[in-house]
């Protein structure tokens, strides 16, 4: 059984690059992830103050009548899944732009769910795909076994 490559040095008949960690791709990629790290972290720590905005009144009637109405102690609680998935995107954006583009996408579904917040359910859409652009850019550019680490794939 043959592994399927991820990287494209790694499919045959492809010479190895050397990813230069300068330039374009490399500067979109760190954009990327500093938007990732600081937005779910900034937003996770408002959950609990409601400066920004009453979190409250973004959670969908069916989700919040399925909780008994306790809705605040639910958007603490999604504060501090936000705030870890922010950290381990600094961390690890590797595998966890994904978990906050899933985050996302789930947001997406629960404002779709909620009648006239169509408009911010868009916005968390983009929000969502480049989460998933960044975990595209990561597998080139976060190295697997590092923290955040950029090395560069030797030829």
């Amino acid at each position: 059984m043959t592994a399927i490559p991820h990287r494209p040095s790694e499919i045959a008949g492809i010479q190895p690059v050397t990813i230069a960690h300068r330039g374009p791709m490399y500067e979109a990629y760190r954009i990327l992830q500093v938007a990732f790290v600081a937005a779910p972290v900034i937003a996770g720590i408002d959950k609990f103050f409601d400066r920004l905005v009453d979190w409250d009144m973004y959670l969908a009637p069916a989700i919040a009548n399925g909780l008994g109405g306790k809705t605040h102690g639910w958007m603490m609680a999604a504060g501090a899944v936000e705030i870890i998935a922010g950290i381990l995107v600094a961390l690890k954006p590797r595998y966890f732009a994904y978990v906050v583009c899933a985050w996302l996408v789930g947001i997406v579904i629960n404002l779709l769910l909620s009648k006239g917040f169509y408009d911010i359910a868009l916005r968390d859409l983009g929000l969502a795909l480049g989460a998933l652009a960044l975990g595209r850019l990561a597998w080139v550019f976060d190295t697997p076994g590092m923290l955040g680490g950029m090395k560069k794939v030797a030829p």
